[in-house]
């Protein structure tokens, strides 16, 4: 439940700590020991242990990898495209972890809203516009994308990170939507 309005977390059975397999449930311990609560996407991919595994796996391999974006970025590509999706739960939870990484309190909503008005250097919105393209129309990507990306630095591997972390978001968003996913209270006011 939510503890604000008392509304389910999502439209799926959350199982309760101690019917979850031993790694999920030690995964969920030690996200609330570092970050105080467990965030409800823990909660509802746990109803389905095989597949919290992978997507976690994939996530944590997108969004914690060494490279040439920083995790700030990489959050602001999830922010931008979770927008782009209508994904209520991607947009306030990326957008809380993008103000904690960026140490910025008005970064999330300016991307959220508008990326092309954000506080954000021209390479940034050279990355977020690939991610976007990505995100709404990938058939239409092509050679002039990638020429567009070198000219601010980035190169194909960069661009396969972009495009990996917008279709992995996309997958991300879409479930949230069906499941109903609810962001936690505490998203809201993290790094304000």
């Amino acid at each position: 439940m939510n503890s604000r309005t008392n509304a389910p977390i999502g439209r799926y059975p959350v199982p309760t700590l101690s019917d979850m397999p031993s790694d999920i449930r030690d995964r969920l311990l030690a996200v609330q020991e570092k970050s105080g609560f467990i965030p409800n996407v823990f909660l509802v991919f746990a109803h389905w242990p095989d597949e919290f595994r992978a997507f976690f796996a994939y996530h944590d391999a997108l969004m914690d990898r060494p490279g040439n974006l920083t995790k700030a970025e990489r959050e602001m590509i999830v922010v931008a495209t979770s927008n782009a999706n209508q994904c209520q739960y991607c947009v306030v939870a990326h957008g809380a972890i993008l103000r904690v990484r960026a140490k910025n309190a008005l970064i999330a909503d300016q991307i959220a809203v508008n990326y092309r008005k954000a506080d954000i250097t021209e390479r940034q919105k050279a990355m977020l516009d690939f991610a976007m393209k990505v995100a709404l129309e990938a058939y239409a990507v092509g050679e002039d994308d990638f020429a567009t990306l070198a000219q601010h630095g980035l190169d194909a591997e960069d661009a396969w990170d972009i495009a990996a972390i917008a279709s992995f978001f996309g997958m991300s968003n879409r479930m949230a939507n069906v499941t109903s996913l609810r962001p936690n209270d505490e998203f809201y006011t993290l790094g304000r």
